[in-house]
Order: structure tokens, then C-alpha cells, then sequence
């Protein structure tokens, strides 16, 4: 590639600029591609399955570099920008959020959905596929998972019922 050490410092800066730039740039790639794949579809099954199949299709699609950036090696690092972008992965809940109120103000899902809890569900559920990858679970298998908790998150809200004996 012809650059050494000192050309890349010299052009990105220490190693703290270059990791924020790196990370920076995976965030808005990757949380792009997600949000896309939120959005994009009609359907709120669609949106949920849509967003888990991605998390599975970016952590297993060849050449991609295993486990998740933002979610398996920020957390490690202790540095106040750094956190900006841990703080910056709630934004996904956030997003799913808005797509499941979108869907009680479509009639797709009753008004007593319990809207944060299901969207922090969908992004646990999220980085959960994307560890498993990165354990070596095929794709095919977190696929097929990924529709089922699809269908598991959209299940109707029981309220405080009690258990079954």
C-alpha cells in the first residue's frame, strides 16, 4: 500500500485519532445500513425481521471483521469520545422505538404496546446474533432465529398477568 507509520500519523493523526475516525465511520456505515433496514419495509414484522437479519448479514458476510466494533470493543476503551458513541448505540433503540409507535399509529400493534421495552428486546436480540456469529454459529441458523424473534418481540403485551402454573 506504500504508507508507513509515519505518513499515516502524520495524515490521521495518533492512534486515538485514528481509532475515533475508524470508529466514527463504521458508526455511520453500519448504523445507516440498519436504520435502512428498519425503515425500509411495510410491514412491522417486515422492519423487526429486516433489522435482525442485518445484524446477522454484516456480522457473517465475507471479509467482515468478527464481533461489532462499537458493541465488543469501545466498551473496553475509556476515553469520553469513545463513550459518545456507546451513548450514540441507544440511538437504535430509539429508531426501533419510533418504528413500533409508527406501527400503533397504523393499527398494526394496540396502543398499550410496551413500545421501550420491546425496542431495547430488538437490539439485545440485535447484538445477541451478532455475538453468536461471532462464536461461528452459521448464518443459516441466526437467520432462521432472527425470524423467530421477530415473531417472539411482536408478541401481544400480557400486562401483569399471572403466571401460568
Amino acid at each position: 500500500m506504500g504508507v508507513g507509520r509515519p505518513s499515516l500519523y502524520a495524515f490521521c493523526g495518533d492512534k486515538r485519532a485514528i481509532f475515533l475516525r475508524v470508529l466514527r465511520g463504521y458508526a455511520e456505515r453500519k448504523g445507516a445500513s440498519a436504520a435502512k433496514a428498519l425503515l425500509s419495509p411495510q410491514s412491522l414484522r417486515d422492519s423487526i425481521t429486516g433489522f435482525l437479519r442485518y445484524a446477522v448479514e454484516s456480522a457473517t458476510e465475507k471479509g467482515s471483521a468478527r464481533g461489532c466494533l462499537l458493541v465488543c470493543v469501545a466498551p473496553l476503551v475509556d476515553d469520553p469520545e469513545v463513550r459518545q458513541f456507546q451513548n450514540a448505540t441507544a440511538g437504535g433503540a430509539a429508531l426501533v422505538e419510533g418504528r413500533f409507535r409508527d406501527a400503533i399509529s397504523a393499527g398494526e400493534i394496540p396502543s398499550d404496546f410496551p413500545v421501550a421495552a420491546r425496542a431495547t428486546q430488538v437490539t439485545d436480540l440485535a447484538r445477541g446474533l451478532t455475538m453468536r456469529a461471532q462464536l461461528g454459529t452459521p448464518r443459516k441458523t441466526l437467520l432462521k432465529d432472527a425470524e423467530e424473534a421477530a415473531d417472539l418481540v411482536l408478541q401481544p403485551h400480557r400486562g401483569n398477568a399471572a403466571p401460568e402454573s
